[in-house]
């Protein structure tokens, strides 16, 4: 009954958790991404990898002319406006697999440095990187990227997303990183100018103005390039969250319904096989009430046991596989504040001990009606 009680807290425990880590990713994302538009060149959207890699932190780069930074500098409607650079790393001393190195303009940028001044008080001086807080990197150390050396700056928080396995640094440093990967010809776009080269643009719409129109304005004026909504880009991510929220919550409700029907049951039985017990305690003097009370402290000690077993061994189970259950779900994962898991842990375990205390009143009921003769001469 004990583990009975513990699957009990267990459920909600960890199915709350997954749905609030899945929240939180989301909401992760969406601050990541930082702006109202992305920028990019037509040829990158044909990529089948583009979202990917922008929300999910799959490596890729590609590039256009840096004069559009300019030109989309004219178009009515835009209020900030910041370029970012993109490399993929070979593999390095940080990490076992290739990574994403994303570039950002120091004196525009208002998407990644928000993030950075988190962990890094100071402004990222030229050859210095922030790494993501997946990798094995730390501040101090020195890492080579195409052969040029860069020296660990900051470490970010935990995002859940993919800024979590990435690289980041000025628009300076990821521009010398580009033309050590091309004078070792590990870059596909072998004839492009590093000095003026792009990755994409990032626009927040200035107030007053609609979305809709900068992007059709910027599309229709510029064929080379493509503008598109943020939220258009996370809106499969959306729908998917709300698909995976929903099956965990009703997972949840369905197991945690069916072991709560398991835990009746088991303590109606108990009851049922401790009638002579019960029988000679009457003899004995106890009052039906005192028998009630025996048994209702029993089950509320049986399920206080359960419940702490349950809630600690979700914990283990989610922080210990969080990475898994990102990999597999294929979404944002960001577990929340200890304060947050703490008020969960306890939810899940009053929510359990009412459930435990609601079958045992079942069987307490019962054990107030027992015939304590008839037992008695039965020899039950």
């Amino acid at each position: 009954m004990i583990l009975i009680a513990a699957f009990l807290s267990f459920t909600v425990f960890a199915g709350t958790i997954v749905s609030a880590s899945l929240r939180n990713g989301f909401a992760s994302l969406n601050d990541r991404l930082g702006a109202d538009i992305m920028v990019v060149p037509h040829e990158a959207i044909t990529k089948s990898n583009f979202e990917n890699m922008v929300l999910q932190g799959n490596v890729g780069y590609f590039y256009m002319d840096g004069k559009y930074v300019d030109e989309l500098k004219e178009v009515e409607g835009v209020g900030k406006l910041s370029a970012q650079y993109y490399l993929a790393s070979v593999k390095s001393g940080c990490c076992s697999m290739r990574v994403q190195i994303i570039g950002f303009d120091p004196e525009t940028d208002f998407a990644i440095q928000p993030w950075i001044k988190k962990a890094n008080g100071k402004p990222v001086g030229y050859m210095d990187v922030v790494v993501g807080n997946d990798l094995n990197a730390f501040v101090g150390d020195e890492l080579s990227f195409f052969g040029e050396k860069v020296k660990v700056a900051a470490k970010l928080d935990k995002t859940g997303t993919s800024y979590d396995t990435a690289v980041f640094a000025t628009g300076d440093t990821v521009k010398q990183l580009i033309k050590a990967s091309l004078n070792k010809q590990l870059n596909e776009y072998a004839d492009i100018d590093a000095g003026n080269a792009v990755s994409c643009v990032l626009i927040d719409v200035a107030e007053g103005y609609s979305i809709d129109e900068v992007v059709n304005d910027i599309n229709i004026h510029n064929k080379k390039i493509e503008a598109i909504r943020a939220s258009d880009m996370i809106s499969g991510v959306s729908e998917s969250l709300d698909g995976v929220s929903e099956l965990v919550k009703t997972l949840t409700a369905v197991i945690w319904i069916l072991a709560l029907f398991v835990l009746i049951i088991a303590f109606y039985m108990m009851t049922g096989e401790r009638k002579k017990e019960f029988a000679v305690m009457r003899v004995l003097g106890a009052s039906r009430k005192k028998l009630a009370a025996i048994v209702l402290s029993e089950g509320m000690f049986i399920s206080a046991i359960g419940c702490v077993t349950g809630v600690l061994f979700g914990a283990l189970v989610i922080v210990s596989f969080s990475g898994a259950i990102e990999s597999s779900l294929g979404l944002p994962f960001l577990l929340p504040g200890a304060l947050d898991t703490v008020l969960v842990a306890l939810i899940s375990s009053l929510l359990s001990i009412l459930a435990g205390a609601g079958a045992v009143l079942l069987s307490a009921g019962r054990i107030s009606k027992l015939d304590t003769g008839k037992i008695i001469r039965s020899g039950e």
